[in-house]
């Protein structure tokens, strides 16, 4: 099965990730664990470039994402899932559609048709969406924000209302979860999610 975690910065996605991993492991499956940008030596490069290089138009950190996208789709993901194993991603998609789609306006439908061409239509199973206060997630921002945790707090606003309206737009696959739970309480109940899927 192919999981996906999303949520604004500060969520908890990276924590959940790795709890899950631990669980569907104890279990005795293969995991894959990876992230967004991110993932492959080309998704690597590409991080530094959207999230620590010069400020870039939405279309193009668009088309970045996507790129870095289409390798991890067709570099780790698929072979991983071919074989058997369950692939958990910290972001995928849905982070496009939020923070380009949405938020900077580019339109959802734009933005899903150009992932789904760079991934060769590869859609998770399953979406965990973990909702927090913008404000909150301001607050966990490290010591040295990237470009894009350095938005404005109305930014963050938007992003988080584009991620409650793509819950509602695709319910059989985004689950949202109270993101500032206590993480063993949350991941317990992920896991009970994730099992039905198996």
């Amino acid at each position: 099965m192919f999981v996906t975690f999303e949520g604004l910065d500060g969520s908890g996605k990276t924590t959940q990730v790795e709890l899950l991993r631990a669980a569907l492991e104890a279990e005795g499956r293969e995991v894959v664990s990876t992230r967004e940008p991110g993932g492959t030596t080309v998704g690597e490069q590409i991080r530094e470039i959207v999230l620590h290089g010069l400020p870039i138009t939405p279309w193009a950190e668009a088309a970045l994402f996507a790129a870095a996208r289409s390798e991890l789709a067709e570099g780790v993901i698929r072979p991983a899932l071919e074989r058997g194993a369950d692939v958990l991603c910290d972001r995928y998609i849905d982070s496009s559609l939020a923070y380009q789609g949405i938020a900077r306006g580019l339109g959802v439908e734009r933005v899903l048709e150009l992932n789904l061409q760079a991934t060769r239509g590869l859609l998770p199973d399953l979406t965990i969406l973990l909702l927090i206060d913008p404000a909150l997630s301001e607050q966990r921002a490290g010591t040295e924000p990237d470009r894009i945790e350095r938005e404005s707090g109305e930014f963050r606003a938007r992003v988080d209302q584009a991620y409650r309206d793509l819950a509602e737009l695709f319910p059989r696959r985004v689950v949202a979860f109270d993101g500032s739970r206590i993480p063993s309480q949350l991941a317990e109940e992920i896991l009970g999610r994730v099992r039905a899927l198996a």
